[in-house]
């Protein structure tokens, strides 16, 4: 049986500890690369060592910038009564790609996980309710994802915040648009009954 080169082994190898790329798609991205232009892998190597360089966290929500403050924070057509909290900042991409919130973010950087070890003193907790003091803020919405860990963050903050006077909503969960009763788990549909609204 053929062994691989060292290089290619090494490269498969790198590649693997990706999220989502198993051994099959890190061997086909490491021979794609093998026989791309060296222009298109020097550009790859210099995006990824730039990555690493030149992104720091926003000084205000925490978010991740080329330059702090980040834009979000810096653009005055923001509404800055609101913040959505989210956990991290794929999270924030996400929101933003639905062009639904026009206010501003706080990134936690995790959800509480006593197993993990994470307690709030790990997350950005301190940081959103000092962002809280200067009284413009008049909602905070707690986007965490609708799981044991990012129910309890979210139950935590609002625990927390619950004297500031600062209403505390949190992001509804349940059927997808387009999804059918009939292959959506029992949680799913309980969530949808507990979250109904008016038509």
């Amino acid at each position: 049986m053929r062994s691989t080169p060292a290089p290619i082994e090494r490269l498969i190898t790198a590649l693997k500890r990706l999220p989502g790329i198993g051994e099959k798609s890190a061997t086909r991205l490491s021979f794609y690369l093998l026989g791309a232009p060296d222009a298109v892998v020097h550009e790859l190597g210099e995006a990824i060592d730039r990555l690493k360089h030149e992104i720091v966290l926003c000084q205000i929500c925490f978010d991740l910038t080329d330059e702090s403050p980040c834009a979000i924070c810096r653009d005055d057509r923001r509404d800055p009564s609101a913040i959505c909290v989210v956990e991290e900042p794929a999270d924030l991409v996400a929101i933003e790609r639905s062009r639904a919130f026009r206010g501003r973010y706080h990134v936690l950087g995790g959800t509480l996980s006593p197993i993990d070890g994470v307690g709030p003193d790990e997350l950005r907790i301190a940081e959103l309710e000092a962002r809280l003091k200067s009284g413009e803020v008049g909602e905070v919405i707690l986007a965490t994802n609708p799981n044991a860990e990012g129910d309890a963050t979210a139950h935590h903050i609002s625990t927390r915040l619950a004297e500031s006077g600062v209403k505390c909503s949190r992001i509804a969960c349940g059927m997808p648009l387009g999804g059918d009763l009939e292959y959506a788990d029992h949680v799913t549909i309980g969530r949808s009954m507990e979250n109904r609204g008016p038509i």
